[in-house]
C-alpha cells in the first residue's frame, strides 16, 4: 500500500498569540458592529485582517455574489462587547 506525504500543515507548530485584554469599546469610535463589503481581492482580505487584529470578531458567515463584472464579497464583524460573558450574543433589544 502506498503512503501519503505527510501534510506540512497538520506538521507545523501552531503560535498562539498571548491573550490581550480587549477595550470595552471600539478603538477609534468604530462602531460595535460592522460590515464590510467591496470586490473579493486581497485588500478585501487585508481589511478583514485588520479588524481582526484591532480586536473585532467575525459575525457569522461571508456573503459572496457576482455583479456582472467581479465578485463582491462581504463578512460581519463584531467587537466583543456585543457578545455575553458566555460567549453568546447580548440581546441588546428592548422589551
Amino acid at each position: 500500500m502506498r503512503r501519503l506525504p505527510e501534510n506540512p500543515l497538520h506538521a507545523a507548530k501552531v503560535n498562539v498569540m498571548p491573550s490581550r485584554e480587549i477595550p470595552a469599546h471600539p478603538p477609534e469610535g468604530l462602531p460595535v458592529y460592522r460590515i464590510l463589503t467591496g470586490p473579493d481581492d486581497a485588500r478585501f482580505c487585508h481589511r478583514v485582517s485588520e479588524a481582526l487584529a484591532l480586536g473585532y470578531r467575525l459575525h457569522g458567515s461571508p456573503a459572496a455574489t457576482f455583479d456582472g463584472e467581479q465578485v463582491i464579497v462581504a463578512q460581519a464583524i463584531v467587537w466583543p462587547s456585543a457578545y455575553g460573558p458566555g460567549g453568546e450574543e447580548s440581546d441588546r433589544r428592548t422589551r
